[in-house]
C-alpha cells in the first residue's frame, strides 16, 4: 500500500507495530475510530519477534514482591489460552530442585501454589528425584532432591502480532510498515493536530491529520516523548537465546534452572520443532537502529547453564541453528541490576499525545486499555467499549473436506491465520501441504503470506511471517530457490530482485542470527 494513496484525517495513529502498538490498533478499530498504524521497521521487528515465546504469569515477580504484576499476567494467560487455541497453547513446564541451590522446594511449593490459585486451577506437582529423571533423564542428578512440574503457555510472538493486526486490518483499520513517523506536529497551543510520516525506502512523504497520536515504539519511545520524570528513562535491555536441534537437546517440557553464575532463571523451551534456551539480561548500550546481536559474553554464559544442567549430552556450538537478541524496555533510574528492573508498564500524556512503554508481551491487552484510556479525551468518540471481549475473531468450525492435514495441523492454522486458514490451504498445491524438514511449518504458509501480509523483503518473510530462518541450518539456504518458485507469482520481484534478495538475506542471517565461526569452531 502506498503512502501517497493513504487517506489524510485519522481519528487516532499508533506509532509503533509491535504487540503493543498491535493491541492498541485491535481494540481502536474494534470501538470504531478510524485507525492508522505505523512501523518504521518491519510488524514485529524488535522485541515482539525476539522474546522467549512463553505467555506465562512471571513465577518470579512473586520472589520479587510483585504480586499484582503476577495475578495480571496469569489472568491474561488464562484469557489468551481460551481465545487462541493453534496460537497461545499450554506448556508444561520442569523445575529441579537441588539440595546445594535455591530456590528450595517449600519456596517453589509457595510460589506455585499461588501462581496455581490466581488461575483457580491446580496445576502443579512435585515428583522425587527417580521419577523427575524419568521425565527429563539428561539432567544433572548430582544433589537432586526432584523437582515440580507446573503449566505455563507459549506463542509464536510474531505471528501473534501479525494476527491482530490482520484481523484489525479486516475490521477497517490501516497499517503501514516500513512508515517512520518523523514530527509529531502540534498547533499554536501546543496540542497534537498531525504527524509527519515516511516511507523509509522510497523516500516519500506525506502530512497525517490528527488529534490523537499513541507513542508505542518500546526503546525508541523518548525519541518522540521525553520522560516527565528526570530521574527515570527508558533503559533498554537486551535479551538472547540460542537455538537448537530437538535432536541436539531433546526435551519434551520446558525445564527450567537457576544459572549459578547469578542466579537468574534460564529456559530451556521446546518451540516450533526445535528447542529455545535463553534469556540473558544486560544493558543494551548498541543502536537502536541496529539490528540487535547476541554478545559473545551471552553465548557462554547460556553455553554454561546447559553444559552444568545438561552434562550428558556434550552439546557443543557447533550445533546450534541460529540465535535471537531482543531489546526490551524499562522505565529505570538505573542504579539496580537488570535482573530487578520492574517490567511494570508507564503511561504518559502530553496534549494529544500518549506514550505507553514498559510492560510485557502477555499483558498486552492490558496496556492497550490503558493507553486508549489515556487518550480518549482527544477522540470523537464518548466511551470505549470492549474490554472484556475477546482479542480475537473466533476460529471457524473444522471444515468437512478431508485435505489429509491432521486436526493438529488444523488448529495451529487457525491459531497463526485466523478465518483465511482454509483459504490458505484451499490455494494450495497437495505437496505444499506438508511441513518444511525441522519445524511445524507448512510449504503452503510461504506464498500465503507473502501474497498477503505485506512482506517487503526476504528477511521480513523467513524471520517473522515464517520462522524457518530461525528453525533449519544455515537459515534456510537450502530452501531458497523452492521458496523463490512458490512466491514468484504473488511478489513483485523480478530475476535479478530476488537475487539480490537472497544475497541480502543470507548476509543479515550470517551477521545477525549465526553463531561466529570463531566461537563454534
Amino acid at each position: 500500500m502506498k503512502l501517497n494513496k493513504i487517506e489524510k484525517y485519522w481519528d487516532l495513529i499508533v506509532i509503533g507495530g509491535g504487540i503493543t502498538g498491535a493491541g492498541i490498533f485491535r481494540e481502536a478499530v474494534r470501538n470504531g475510530l478510524h485507525t492508522l498504524l505505523v512501523e518504521q521497521k518491519d510488524f514485529a521487528w524488535g522485541a515482539s519477534s525476539r522474546s522467549s515465546k512463553l505467555v506465562h504469569g512471571g513465577l518470579r515477580y512473586l520472589k520479587e514482591g510483585r504480586i499484582l504484576l503476577t495475578w495480571a499476567s496469569v489472568h491474561e494467560r488464562e484469557r489468551l489460552l481460551k481465545e487462541a487455541p493453534g496460537l497461545v497453547e499450554p506448556l508444561a513446564f520442569l523445575m529441579p530442585v537441588y539440595s546445594d541451590q535455591s530456590p528450595g522446594k517449600w519456596m517453589l511449593e509457595a510460589g506455585l501454589s499461588l501462581y496455581d490459585l490466581f488461575a483457580r486451577e491446580n496445576h502443579h506437582k512435585y515428583f522425587d528425584a527417580k521419577y523427575f529423571t524419568q521425565l527429563v533423564p539428561e539432567i544433572k542428578k548430582e544433589n537432586l532432591l526432584g523437582g515440580f512440574q507446573f503449566l505455563d503457555a507459549q506463542v509464536d510472538d510474531a505471528r501473534l502480532v501479525q494476527r491482530i493486526i490482520n484481523e484489525s486490518v479486516e475490521a477497517g483499520g490501516t497499517a503501514l510498515n516500513y512508515t517512520k513517523v518523523t514530527e509529531i506536529i502540534r498547533n499554536d497551543r501546543g496540542f497534537v493536530s498531525g504527524a509527519a510520516v515516511v516511507d523509509v525506502e522510497t523516500k516519500l512523504t506525506k502530512i497525517f491529520s490528527t488529534h490523537a497520536v499513541i507513542n508505542a515504539t518500546g526503546p525508541w519511545a523518548e525519541k518522540l516523548h521525553n520522560s516527565p520524570d528526570e530521574k527515570r528513562h527508558i533503559r533498554p535491555l537486551r535479551g538472547s537465546h540460542l537455538i537448537f536441534p530437538s535432536t541436539i537437546l531433546p526435551v519434551n517440557q520446558a525445564v527450567g534452572f537457576t544459572h549459578p553464575v547469578d542466579d537468574r532463571p534460564v529456559f530451556v523451551l521446546p518451540w516450533e520443532g526445535a528447542v529455545l534456551v535463553g534469556t540473558t539480561n544486560l544493558d543494551h548500550k548498541s543502536d537502536l537502529s541496529l539490528e540487535p546481536i547476541i554478545s559473545e559474553e551471552e553465548i557462554k554464559y547460556l553455553m554454561e547453564g546447559l553444559t552444568i544442567f545438561f552434562p550428558a549430552l556434550n552439546i557443543s556450538l557447533k550445533d546450534c541453528i541460529s540465535s535471537i537478541a531482543g531489546v526490551r524496555p524499562v522505565l529505570s533510574e538505573g542504579k539496580l541490576d537488570p535482573s530487578r528492573e520492574s517490567r511494570e508498564h508507564v503511561v504518559w500524556k502530553d496534549r494529544g499525545l500518549v506514550t505507553v512503554t514498559g510492560g510485557k508481551l502477555t499483558t498486552f491487552r492490558r496496556l492497550a486499555w490503558d493507553a486508549l484510556k489515556a487518550i480518549k479525551p482527544y477522540l470523537p468518540v464518548s466511551e470505549l467499549t470492549g474490554e472484556s471481549e475477546p482479542v480475537f475473531l473466533p476460529a471457524p468450525d473444522m471444515p468437512d473436506e478431508d485435505f489429509e492435514i491432521s486436526r493438529w495441523q488444523w488448529q495451529r492454522l487457525y491459531g497463526r491465520y485466523g478465518e483465511k486458514a482454509k483459504e490458505l490451504v484451499c490455494y494450495a498445491a497437495n505437496n505444499d501441504l506438508t511441513p518444511i524438514p525441522g519445524t511445524h511449518t507448512l510449504w503452503a504458509e510461504i506464498p500465503f503470506t507473502a501474497r498477503f501480509e505485506q512482506v517487503r523483503h526476504l528477511t521480513d518473510l523467513l524471520l517473522r511471517r515464517v520462522r524457518i530462518g530461525l528453525l533449519t541450518p544455515q537459515g534456510g539456504a537450502a530452501h531458497l530457490d523452492r521458496i523463490e518458485r512458490l512466491c514468484s507469482p504473488v511478489l513483485p520481484w523480478n530475476k535479478s530482485r530476488w537475487i539480490e534478495e537472497k544475497v541480502l538475506y543470507m548476509n543479515q542471517w550470517k551477521n545477525n542470527a549465526a553463531i561466529p565461526d570463531f566461537l563454534a569452531a
